[in-house]
């Protein structure tokens, strides 16, 4: 049975031992964040504030800060599977005559499982008809310099107004006011798109934030799924079973029935307000720019909620293990796009937006530029500044060897590839416009003849097989 709400990840993280009680009252002005950010940067546990000054819910941060727990949160030890499901219901064949619908018959009751279903209440439904303030939620302050108290890991649910397709995103807002919120859904986000197409037909766009859910609902609002999926039935595919949803009370929205806390309400894109500055994961303040407001009309929440959180900052912080997976389950996806890419990786440490890197088997003249390209043709990698193509013997993962190849296999002047004037990611520090700036290619494979390299490709060294073996053999009694 997939973990069933934050409470079960609770449960499931302190069991495994990742996870440790603060019961000592601490702040939600920068205290906590302190805290978390000590025990995020020191590969520390999960924390559970018990006692959160002026407020009564307690506050679980650093919650998927490890590969373990992301392990633990979404039941796999294996994140590319993930990918690999989407994968194959992408090339599931249409069944032909009787038989073959027979034969597929399992195959379609895995999918349908995923499939999301609406109940009439649920845990989140406990408490409803309270006059919905934002005093009542531990919110945190995380850097001085930020503008106040910001929710970080609430996940934001639109839908498209024209197909209907359901979406979750992790968009910060900043508090306003009682029942106001700014929204930081910068313009590549689907949910800025949700409210640009309502805006266009004179309308807002009604939305529901959700503050813990199942982890896996938690996964799916952070990962950048295919266009058109549906992300309540992404979360399904993850978990392997469907999510139970409710419907809300003010808007015509559902969300997850197991949700901590829910607020509703709507954007208004003619309403907009400073937001910012906010120390982001770039490790720099976000400075100050307008956003639509959020404005709550109702809010549903268990009786006794948990307030879900998460910092961020200079990396690595919790949010590189998130990323981590989406790496990792995105893999098979990215493979059915680009057949030649044997691995992919984003480092942590290039808040990853800033770099990808990905290995070929290479088969002819020019194919790194082609996957350069591919690369940044597709979804939010639209967005990533920088792309390292290098060969299949090379370790992705590790650093020092791809830096080993960029300066083994890679001419500066014929090997780099700058394209200018590209869509940047809004919350980079470099680019000379906000949304606007240049991406840099670098191809670190061996280069070929056909390629315009005229010299005789250099041997690699390598150790004597036979001593390597007799090395082997002999090893406990060097006594090193």
């Amino acid at each position: 049975m997939p973990i069933e709400d934050t409470g079960g990840l609770i449960e499931a993280l302190e069991e495994a031992g990742e996870l440790r009680r603060v019961t000592g009252q601490v702040d939600p002005d920068l205290e906590i964040a302190e805290i978390l950010r000590r025990v995020m940067y020191s590969k520390g546990p999960a924390i559970l504030f018990e006692d959160v000054k002026g407020h009564s819910m307690p506050v679980l941060g650093n919650a998927f800060g490890s590969e373990k727990r992301m392990q633990i949160a979404l039941e796999t030890e294996d994140f590319t599977e993930i990918g690999q499901r989407i994968v194959d219901m992408t090339r599931m064949e249409v069944p032909h005559g009787m038989l073959g619908k027979l034969r597929k018959l399992p195959e379609l009751s895995k999918m349908g499982g995923a499939f999301p279903h609406v109940e009439k209440g649920g845990p989140v439904t406990e408490v409803t008809g309270e006059i919905p303030s934002l005093d009542a939620l531990p919110v945190l302050k995380t850097w001085p310099g930020d503008a106040g108290r910001f929710i970080t890991l609430g996940l934001v649910a639109t839908r498209h107004p024209d197909t209907g397709v359901r979406n979750l995103g992790v968009y910060r807002m900043q508090v306003v006011g009682k029942n106001q919120l700014i929204m930081h859904w910068q313009k590549h986000k689907r949910g800025a798109h949700h409210s640009e197409i309502a805006r266009e037909s004179g309308g807002r766009i009604e939305a529901a934030v959700i503050i813990g859910a199942e982890p896996a609902t938690v996964f799916s609002a952070v990962a950048p799924v295919p266009e058109g999926l549906d992300k309540y039935l992404y979360a399904g595919i993850v978990r392997k079973e469907g999510i139970r949803t409710v419907q809300c009370r003010t808007i015509d929205l559902d969300v997850p029935a197991n949700s901590e806390i829910v607020l509703e309400g709507y954007v208004d894109p003619a309403e907009m307000l400073e937001e910012g500055p906010f120390g982001d994961h770039t490790g720099y303040y976000t400075p100050p720019e307008e956003y639509p407001v959020f404005t709550i009309t109702g809010m549903m929440r268990r009786k006794k909620p948990v307030y879900l959180t998460t910092i961020v900052g200079k990396p690595v912080l919790e949010d590189a293990y998130i990323g981590r997976v989406i790496e990792r389950s995105f893999l098979p996806l990215i493979r059915m796009l680009q057949p030649e890419v044997v691995d992919f990786a984003m480092p942590p440490s290039g808040w990853f937006q800033g770099m990808a890197i990905a290995s070929i088997k290479k088969q002819y003249p020019g194919q790194a530029k082609k996957v350069m390209m591919g690369l940044w043709g597709t979804g939010q990698l639209s967005l990533t500044k920088m792309v390292i193509i290098v060969d299949h013997d090379v370790n992705v993962h590790d650093i020092h060897d791809v830096i080993w190849a960029m300066t083994t296999r890679a001419d500066a002047a014929r090997d780099i590839t700058i394209i200018r004037d590209a869509p940047t990611d809004t919350l980079d520090p470099a680019s000379p416009i906000v949304n606007l700036g240049s991406k840099m290619g670098i191809d670190a494979t061996q280069k070929t003849p056909e390629e315009g390299y005229s010299r005789v490709i250099q041997e690699q060294v390598q150790s004597d097989p036979d001593t390597a073996q007799m090395v082997d053999s002999r090893w406990e009694s060097y006594g090193i």
